[in-house]
């Protein structure tokens, strides 16, 4: 049974009308169910390598003398590309169709990914894992484009949820993935996986995707406003990323803040005189839009934040092997894997507003409960945390997206997926640079009097800058040669100071999650649902 899109023309309060370049489906070819799955793959890809690097790193660092600097980086220009992009690659994908948008950005992503394990220094592991954000920034919004336009307001929900579940247990599994290969076959693999992944996403997409286009879709670039809101965003998350470096006082890290305000106020400026704007402003009238985009941001500043020291924990203070630091995450995974597809049918029912309340609330009593771990806290309170950090994730990347994406028209949808991406990466961005400011100055405040109450020698300060470099990854600077009782005093500093640092981290991503719930209270369901297809054969 063949389906048929009708599509939003001007957003509330329009009728809809039918695409102008829709292929019409048959059979598996445009059906929602497999069109879902089609797209599932590529995201798949761009979520797992946004996590599965954390535990590669030490590997990499080993095989090509990289320094924590560099190591950083890694997964920095990933993010940095990303979220740069996003919105234009959104905007790309509207104007083309998300089919071609699509198919690209899983092309040129399986190739960065080919690419980097072939690499043979940090320097080329870095410059394709630009790329690699930058074919992914093409990949999401159009996934969530392709979604949009293919099922029908009733069943988009359920969707959205399946859809989020991938990205969170991708995101959340990364780390259990990336134990196995680095430790079984080598870092390298970690990335050669997706070139398989990325030939069954690309052969699955050119036979079942079909190109969705509203008729009023723009048809020409405002070029003026893509490298106004490209510089905004780099000078924003360059100076978020270098902050650590530079310092929150530092006049560089000012500076990159200061030109990303005027870059942002002169894109809103320009947007409201060009004839086809980049990211038309009328969007952010809708309450609940702009709301969906800020609790995205607070999600995944508590989410990225806290599971960026968490990987250190199990692994630097814990001693776990990489997979078993994998395998102490499957409670997060796990209820990511359960919850999101019930919260999709959840957000359905009720509506998106108590779901995402209710899933920051779960957020920040678990990320509460995480600042209470310790060196010897047991796997089983570990677990209860994680699956309640899982459960509270769910609604949250379910319902944000759904409003995002369903309170935009849908000529506009590939630039509302890629504000819900590029939202998830600057708050991703922000929770790594801030808890790990938070992390750096905690462990630096408390090193030295933890050093000196264990009886140990008293370090001048470049000895003490690079012993709390190491301790904020939870590594004890033991000197090759140190005897065994003052190496043993050396780790329980380290630790317990490591612990500090993660405590009051967590204690402000709870925080964060907190005056999220505040803004869930802001959503509603999306008033342009209804814009999606109608489709007979779900």
């Amino acid at each position: 049974m063949t389906s048929q899109t009708t599509i939003d023309k001007t957003g509330p309060g329009s009728g809809p009308s039918t695409p102008s370049d829709a292929t019409p489906a048959s059979g598996l070819r445009g059906h929602p169910w497999v069109t879902l799955v089609t797209v599932a793959v590529g995201v798949m890809m761009v979520a797992l390598d946004g996590t599965i690097v954390a535990i590669a790193n030490p590997a990499i660092g080993k095989d090509l003398g990289a320094s924590w600097s560099q190591l950083q980086w890694i997964t920095n220009a990933y993010f940095l590309a990303l979220a740069v992009s996003l919105i234009t690659a959104g905007k790309l994908g509207d104007r083309f169709g998300h089919r071609q948008t699509f198919l690209i950005g899983v092309a040129g992503f399986a190739a960065a990914s080919g690419a980097i394990g072939l690499s043979d220094s940090i320097a080329m592991v870095i410059t394709f894992r630009v790329f690699q954000g930058l074919f992914g920034a093409l990949l999401m919004p159009a996934a969530l484009g392709l979604l949009r336009a293919t099922f029908p307001a009733e069943k988009l929900n359920m969707a959205i949820g399946i859809w989020g579940m991938v990205i969170g247990a991708s995101t959340a599994g990364g780390p259990i993935l990336g134990g196995v290969l680095v430790e079984h076959v080598s870092w390298q693999s970690v990335f050669f996986i997706n070139v398989p992944v990325g030939v069954l996403a690309l052969v699955l997409g050119v036979l079942i995707l079909l190109d969705h286009r509203a008729e009023n879709a723009p048809r020409s670039f405002d070029i003026l406003g893509i490298v106004l809101l490209s510089g905004a965003m780099f000078c924003l998350v360059w100076a978020l990323i270098k902050a650590p470096e530079w310092g929150w006082g530092g006049r560089d890290t000012w500076l990159f803040i200061a030109v990303s305000v005027v870059a942002f106020t002169a894109f809103a400026f320009w947007e409201t005189k060009v004839k086809e704007p980049l990211v038309p402003l009328a969007m952010f009238r809708s309450v609940p839009l702009s709301a969906g985009v800020v609790l995205m941001v607070l999600m995944a500043i508590a989410f990225m934040g806290g599971l960026f020291f968490v990987t250190f924990y199990l692994q630097n203070v814990h001693g776990m092997s990489p997979i078993d630091a994998g395998l102490h995450l499957l409670p997060l995974t796990g209820m990511m894997i359960v919850g999101s597809p019930l919260a999709g049918a959840m957000i359905t029912k009720v509506g998106p507003r108590v779901p995402l309340a209710g899933g920051m609330a779960f957020t920040a009593v678990a990320m509460y409960g995480m600042s209470t771990l310790e060196t010897d806290t047991g796997s089983l309170t570990m677990s209860i945390w994680f699956a309640l950090l899982g459960l509270g994730l769910a609604p949250v990347m379910v319902g944000a997206t759904e409003v995002i994406v369903g309170n935009a028209p849908m000529e506009l949808s590939g630039v509302a997926g890629g504000l819900q991406q590029a939202a998830m990466q600057i708050g991703g961005s922000l929770g790594t640079a801030v808890l790990g400011a938070v992390m750096a100055s905690k462990v630096d405040s408390d090193l030295a009097g933890n050093w000196a109450e264990a009886g140990l020698p008293k370090l001048g300060p470049e000895q003490h800058d690079q012993a709390a470099q190491l301790v904020q990854q939870g590594v004890a600077p033991v000197a090759e040669g140190t005897p065994a009782p003052i190496a043993a005093k050396i780790a329980d500093v380290a630790h317990d100071t490591f612990i500090s640092g993660m405590s009051l981290a967590s204690l402000v991503a709870a925080g964060v999650a907190a005056v999220a719930v505040l803004v869930a209270f802001l959503t509603k369901r999306g008033d342009n649902a209804e814009a999606g297809a109608g489709v007979g054969h779900i």
